[in-house]
């Protein structure tokens, strides 16, 4: 089958492509790059680590010398750790970036790894003589007696391919914890000098909810030592998957655990309200549940939440508009749901996606956008979410087949230099008025379930959004009881002024944002 072979794959991205596109992501405006698992690992994903030391070869110049290199090591001693081309390449990569003004934030998969883990791999052939065996929960080991195999462990969700590490009552094993306090420090201070400036600037932590927060506890403590500005990132996500409930992260953002966590809550509302037409909310709705979950944390953490609309493991955020009455990160791929709309967004899909990343670039949080968003790439999910890289000076053949031998239209795979522009310009906006990113927020009652408003104050400067979803123009009346001295258009039409009241007219599914400043 098509996703069975498709999972093994390999297109050839490595760590040099991303320091040729570094000028690119400067000229978005991107100040941060989170990625996907980059330590060693067999397959296209990475989350089945062999090693956390070490940069996968095939990411950098010298596959085979790197193989010669890490096996001189000692892989449980990091004394004897050494620097592949893949590892000097990447810190070449972080020295770029941080030169762009761009942080580097990677992934941490610390609570499984894979088949090819050296630690495993030491398990599987010394069984319960293995100086690691503690690291993992094994439900029996094989009888060398017999011809059968009857060795077998817990992997994580059941899924054997990734030995799941086992944990105490304060967390991940404490053998296994301090092999992961030596990997921070690594690719945090590379050189060991104390400045964390030549390494990385934060950790995104994969099912995080997996590992009890005592170890997190610890894990923080280790990386703010490093680095008291570092950036730590829980993926938080689902409580239950079949009752459709995703965690409300609290725990977990109580100051000692994670700085924030990635958003779906959030984008899951805000797919409910622009994107949705039979299960679509109300604007009034859409309100009260976005105060909610603010509600639910620290005012500090709001304004860090890694707000994201689509990731590697959902459909493309242009996808999920075109399927948006599809429940949130389910059955939103080929693999599994047939009926899924695999076709490249129209235009009014693209209308409601350029409203969203207003709405995105305009509200608290850490707005992130999913490589290749900015270009008009689309998709349903894993696998279908992880194409190559749509760039702008490349050509690329027309999306023509189905999976699974449907007859389709064909689509045209292009750089879409507008909706490039559009993110180009609304991150500016965002970074030109420090209120977008810093300010305290006020819903506002528009009157129209259609419209939904809202205010971003910092000091004098109050940027007003007001945002149409609907396939038809909205007139909506926003009172500034409290009088303004002067205000721009900051995006969009100009309201019209009466009084003390701004009228907005709003072109269908689009938005405006004006900035007032108050007098004394």
């Amino acid at each position: 089958g098509f996703y069975f072979h498709a999972q093994h794959r390999r297109y050839g991205g490595d760590l040099q492509g991303v320091l040729d596109k570094l000028d690119y992501l400067k000229e978005l405006g991107i100040t941060a790059i989170y990625f996907n698992p980059l330590f060693e690992s067999p397959s296209l994903h990475k989350y089945d680590a062999a090693s956390f030391h070490h940069i996968d070869d095939n990411f950098g110049p010298d596959p085979s010398g790197d193989k010669t290199i890490a096996d001189q090591e000692d892989p449980a001693d990091p004394a004897t750790w050494k620097w592949t081309s893949a590892d000097r390449l990447f810190l070449k990569m972080i020295k770029e970036a941080h030169q762009r003004g761009i942080r580097i934030v990677i992934d941490g998969v610390f609570n499984h790894v894979g088949l090819n883990f050296w630690a495993f791999r030491n398990v599987i052939k010394h069984q319960e003589s293995s100086l690691y065996k503690d690291w993992f929960t094994i439900h029996r080991w094989d009888d060398p007696s017999t011809s059968e195999n009857e060795f077998d462990y817990e992997g994580w969700a059941g899924v054997k391919e990734l030995p799941e590490i086992r944990e105490e009552n304060n967390g991940l094993v404490e053998p296994f914890a301090r092999h992961v306090f030596h990997v921070v420090k690594r690719w945090m201070d590379p050189n060991g000098d104390g400045d964390p400036s030549v390494g990385i600037d934060g950790w995104r932590l994969d099912v995080a909810e997996k590992v009890g927060v005592p170890f997190w506890r610890k894990f923080r403590q280790w990386v703010k030592g490093v680095n008291p500005e570092a950036y730590l990132v829980g993926e938080v996500w689902w409580e239950d998957w079949r009752a459709d409930k995703i965690f409300n992260a609290a725990p977990w953002l109580q100051g000692d655990v994670f700085d924030a966590v990635m958003n779906y809550r959030w984008a899951k509302e805000a797919f409910l309200f622009f994107a949705a037409r039979e299960k679509g909310i109300t604007s009034a709705e859409f309100s009260r549940r976005i105060g909610s979950l603010l509600s639910d944390y620290p005012a500090e953490v709001n304004l860090v939440l890694l707000n994201l609309y689509s990731s590697h493991d959902t459909d493309r955020f242009s996808s999920h508009i075109l399927n948006a009455d599809l429940s949130y990160d389910h059955r939103v791929g080929l693999s599994d749901n047939r009926g899924y709309k695999a076709e490249k967004p129209g235009e009014d899909e693209l209308d409601t996606k350029r409203l969203m990343i207003l709405f995105q670039m305009t509200f608290p949080g850490a707005p992130t956008v999913y490589y290749g968003s900015e270009s008009g790439m689309w998709g349903g999910d894993d696998p279908d979410c992880r194409k190559p890289m749509l760039w702008d000076d490349m050509q690329f053949a027309p999306e023509s087949n189905h999976p699974f031998g449907k007859a389709r239209r064909v689509d045209e795979n292009r750089f879409d230099r507008e909706m490039y522009e559009f993110y180009r310009t609304t991150i500016g906006l965002r970074r030109s008025n420090p209120e977008l990113s810093l300010g305290t927020l006020r819903m506002i009652p528009t009157g129209s379930p259609d419209v939904v408003a809202f205010e971003r104050s910092l000091g004098q400067w109050t940027s007003t959004v007001v945002l149409n979803k609907a396939s038809s123009p909205r007139e909506v009346v926003i009172s500034r009881k409290g009088g303004f001295e002067r205000w721009r258009t900051l995006f969009g039409k100009n309201p019209e002024r009466r009084g003390s009241d701004l009228i907005f007219s709003l072109s269908p599914r689009n938005g405006s944002v004006i900035r007032t400043e108050v007098g004394p």
